[in-house]
């Protein structure tokens, strides 16, 4: 029976392939000379060096492997008796000197202002503190203290309400990321004794200085300064200029001596004109009202510079009475030794 009419059912079978023969052994042998068990000296001698040759190369990989494994090693360690460094020592300090160039462009940018382009601070007549003191940086300005305070601010690290230091931090809404302030810290913290380049922030190339040389800075603090051992430390948050400035010997001061008087405010004396006799102690009635300045004193000095009589510093709001050793008739400048501005100097007369 089909299911198609007219077919037998081997017709419906698929075609039967036509008879093979099997293929000859030789398609899937080697040749006879491969099998043969006696090799003949040619024979023997290409498989002598054949097996010689690869024991070279092998020994050849092995010894440029451990060449370049040694040779590494003293790359990243460093070579015996200091004769290089190691490579993570130069690119840590390759590093930190970047820090501290970009460091130098952060506080020209924002420090400047307040506390001066070389960090003296009221010293030349700035506002704020100074920074670049041997004293203060060798203990008082430490990494964690600039830290703190370059992230919260003067009033919370210090708290006082009246300290004039912003928040930097945009941690806490001030400009500089995190990476902007440790190059600030690195460049307060820099080496005194080493050379650094100034760059053109927005290029980062170095900065060429009117007789065609590279503009350089040094850092401020120096690795040699050792404290007096009968020295005060720096206070935390200390503001003064030169808190350890005493005045002149006291000179006796007679009952019908002369009372001078000068107030200090707004960052000006009230009076830039004062007289007084010759060869007479007198006094000096000082009243500094200012707050967060870096205090106020009176200097007076020759018309050369020469100082003959300098005032404590006040750096917070109070009065003082200032005894003025005798002075010959002349004229003579007295000056704030903190802001030395032409606000707060003014001329003494000696008749």
């Amino acid at each position: 029976m089909t299911d198609e009419s007219g077919r037998a059912p081997e017709q419906r079978l698929p075609a039967r392939r036509p008879p093979s023969e099997a293929a000859p052994a030789e398609r899937f042998t080697a040749p006879p000379s491969a099998h043969a068990r006696d090799l003949s000296p040619e024979r023997a001698a290409s498989i002598v060096r054949q097996s010689a040759s690869a024991r070279w190369v092998g020994f050849l990989a092995v010894c440029v492997v451990a060449l370049f494994t040694i040779a590494y090693y003293f790359y990243e360690v460093g070579l015996p008796l200091e004769l290089s460094k190691a490579r993570l020592a130069e690119e840590g300090a390759a590093q930190q000197v970047t820090a501290v160039e970009r460091g130098y462009n952060l506080y020209q940018a924002y420090c400047a202002r307040c506390h001066g382009p070389t960090g003296k601070g009221t010293a030349e007549g700035y506002i704020a503190p100074p920074l670049n003191d041997p004293m203060k940086l060798f203990d008082h300005l430490n990494k964690v203290y600039l830290k703190n305070v370059l992230s919260v601010g003067g009033r919370y690290v210090c708290g006082d309400p009246r300290s004039l230091m912003p928040v930097w931090a945009d941690t806490g809404g001030g400009p500089l990321n995190y990476i902007q302030v440790e190059d600030l810290i690195a460049f307060i913290r820099a080496d005194a004794t080493q050379d650094y380049v100034i760059r053109n922030p927005e290029l980062n190339e170095p900065v060429i200085g009117a007789d065609g040389k590279v503009k350089t800075f040094r850092g401020w603090v120096d690795p040699a300064f050792k404290p007096d051992p009968a020295a005060t430390p720096v206070p935390a948050c200390w503001q003064g200029d030169g808190g350890s400035a005493t005045a002149a010997p006291g000179a006796s001061l007679a009952p019908d001596a002369e009372h001078l008087a000068v107030v200090a405010e707004g960052l000006a004396f009230n009076v830039t004109e004062l007289s007084v006799d010759a060869g007479k102690a007198f006094a000096i009635d000082f009243d500094q009202k200012d707050t967060g300045v870096g205090g106020h004193n009176v200097e007076i000095r020759t018309h050369d510079g020469t100082s003959l009589f300098k005032g404590n510093v006040l750096a917070d709001p109070g009065q003082v009475v200032y005894v003025v050793p005798p002075l010959e008739a002349g004229t003579y400048t007295f000056i704030c030794s903190v802001h030395p501005i032409p606000q707060m100097t003014g001329t003494l007369t000696v008749r």
